[in-house]
């Protein structure tokens, strides 16, 4: 699995490094789930922007959201990043999922810094995606998120409570995923109006 590494020695070994130019836009990500993809105005994932993830709890099919498309993006030699996951990743799992396990790199960071090494990650514009769990974010923070996607052209994603859903986002898309019944809601999409109707989501397919 990729190793545990800090936000520097990405940089200092050259994984990671500042200052590239944006490319040009890219066609978009499909989520790699046929219903969510004709939900969505741009057919998949947003480019370049924040994606908020809301859950009720660990373990409600997070990650199978997106690993379709991290295969995808490690496959094409795209480096995906974990900002302080909430657990140690399983890499048979991610394995299994089809990502390129050595395009996988896992930041450790504390609360307090976790979102500064999304954002670098995100700004630098050599991630093909990044991952990050915050705890506390206000609309300050995840705007900050979102314009390091847009510089960096990078898919972020940002895993938090289903409790924010009330709260007001930058985020270019919010999707809840619900446990009982499986099943996912758009609560925002930019481009359109989000679906009003939910999306059957089975764990595990």
């Amino acid at each position: 699995m990729g190793a545990v590494v800090a936000l520097d020695t990405l940089f200092n070994g050259g994984q990671i490094w500042k200052g590239r130019p944006a490319p040009p836009a890219v066609s978009p990500q499909p989520t790699g789930h046929a219903a969510l993809d004709a939900a969505l105005p741009t057919g998949g994932w947003p480019e370049a922007a924040l994606t908020e993830i809301l859950l009720a709890g660990q373990g409600v099919g997070e990650l199978q959201l997106v690993w379709p498309a991290l295969a995808r993006l490690s496959a094409a030699g795209e480096r995906i990043v974990l900002v302080a996951p909430p657990y140690v990743p399983y890499p048979q799992a991610w394995q299994n999922a089809g990502v390129d396990l050595r395009q996988l790199s896992i930041i450790q960071a504390s609360e307090r810094d976790a979102l500064w090494a999304a954002e670098q990650c995100l700004r630098s514009g050599s991630c093909g995606a990044v991952l990050c769990w915050p705890h506390k974010a206000d609309d300050r923070a995840l705007r900050r998120l979102q314009v390091a996607a847009e510089t960096g052209q990078t898919l972020a994603f940002a895993y938090r409570s289903i409790s924010e859903a009330i709260n007001p986002s930058p985020a270019a898309l919010r999707i809840a995923i619900d446990a009982k019944p499986a099943q996912l809601r758009v609560l925002k999409c930019r481009g359109g109006l989000a679906r009003s109707a939910p999306i059957a989501f089975a764990v595990g397919h």
